[in-house]
């Protein structure tokens, strides 16, 4: 399902999930499936393929209902404590109005003048300037910047960035995008599991290890078990372990795949709803480019790194990259919401206050102009007079 404008974006957002939610189950079997594989191989090395793929099935029936039931049982425990997990990886610590009331404030003004629930609000101490959404329902959605972002940007930068996460949160991209990361990380990490303890096996310790393939191809109780099942015995075990790799490796491929579900126009359509949100489109740009190449969070899983503003991790050729370049979104910008482009910025990290001198882009508020409404193609038209991202107004 394609998203072209703001509703059937939030639609597909809602599809996906589903999809992807049940995308985890199948690679859990298929990763099952390789493990079984690899099982019966341990067990006796000297059968044919077609003896390993047959046990591996029954296996597989037999494993169904726990593998199931283990899927199921990730799924709620994600749900329940996904927070926690991300905090752990990124250090987010909650913060209250007396903590931060710069922060605070900034994001509790852009609640109330559109009547939101106000999000859990977290920083990290990192130097890297980022901010990043999460939750899958109202009572977990949270909003998490680092240090480095509030001491780089001023206030319309620092609303600009939060109206753009807020909006994430209204379009149900935050959803999509917790979906995305459960699942990868389930997959990857099994995967990466099973890549270790094959790798660690002590294959010559065993009569029917690896090791031993050549030697019982050539022994007369190996020879007979060959004419019985009219197979080349261990060469059918090497075979159905390259099998069990290929699948692994296939499960762990289709996981990371998984964030090209994450449509890229989503970024476009936060940072319009954070224009709509400010009525500042000078003030995103600024952000964006003082985000730009300044991203990166040490330690951080790509999974997380694909929730936040900006991912400076892309993909070969930019294939595989899960956001638009910062040039593009400010092209946007420019072209449909009136903003002006100051282009790369210079900046030290330990800026606090606002520059002295001539007022930035970022320090004048503008509104869209009438003659751009509507002609935003990719997003369908979100600067528009109509209802849009925060409903009519």
């Amino acid at each position: 399902m394609a998203a072209y404008g703001l509703y059937t974006h939030i639609a597909s957002n809602k599809s996906r999930s589903l999809l992807l939610l049940a995308g985890l189950f199948v690679l859990l079997y298929v990763l099952f499936y390789a493990a079984a594989l690899i099982g019966e191989v341990l067990a006796d090395s000297s059968q044919s393929a077609t003896f390993y793929l047959t046990r591996a099935s029954a296996d597989l029936v037999a494993g169904f209902p726990y593998v199931t039931a283990a899927a199921a049982a990730w799924i709620v425990i994600a749900y329940f404590f996904h927070q926690s997990i991300i905090d752990a990886v990124t250090d987010g610590q909650a913060v209250t109005r007396q903590e931060q009331p710069r922060l605070y404030n900034l994001l509790e003004n852009l609640c109330i003048s559109r009547g939101i629930r106000m999000p859990a609000l977290k920083v990290m101490e990192s130097p890297a300037l980022n901010a990043f959404a999460t939750g899958l329902n109202q009572r977990q959605y949270a909003i998490t910047v680092t240090t480095g972002l509030l001491q780089a940007l001023n206030d319309q930068e620092i609303e600009a960035v939060l109206g753009h996460e807020l909006t994430h949160i209204r379009n149900g991209d935050v959803q999509l995008m917790v979906v995305a990361v459960i699942i990868a990380g389930v997959v990857g990490f099994l995967g990466e599991l099973f890549f270790r303890l094959f790798s660690n096996l002590d294959w010559s310790s065993s009569g029917n290890g690896p090791s031993s393939w050549p030697a019982s191809s050539s022994s007369s109780s190996s020879s007979s078990r060959r004419d019985s099942k009219g197979s080349g015995g261990g060469g059918g075990a090497i075979i159905i372990v390259i099998v069990a790799i290929a699948l692994i490796a296939l499960a762990w491929l289709l996981s990371q795949v998984v964030k090209l579900a994450l449509s890229r126009s989503r970024e476009f359509l936060a940072d319009a709803g954070s224009v709509e949100l400010t009525k500042n489109p000078d003030a995103m740009i600024m952000a964006l480019r003082k985000i730009e190449g300044r991203g990166e969070l040490p330690g951080a899983t790509s999974a997380v790194m694909e929730l936040c503003v900006d991912n400076p991790r892309e993909g070969f050729a930019d294939l595989f990259a899960t956001h638009p370049s910062v040039q593009s979104r400010v092209n946007a910008l420019v072209k449909f919401a009136g903003g002006h482009d100051p282009g790369p910025q210079e900046l030290s990290f330990n800026t606090s206050t606002e520059p002295e001198g001539e007022p930035q882009p970022s320090e004048v508020r503008q509104s869209p102009s009438p003659e751009s409404a509507g002609a935003l193609d990719p997003i369908a038209g979100l600067w528009g007079h109509h209802a849009g991202p925060w409903g009519p107004h």
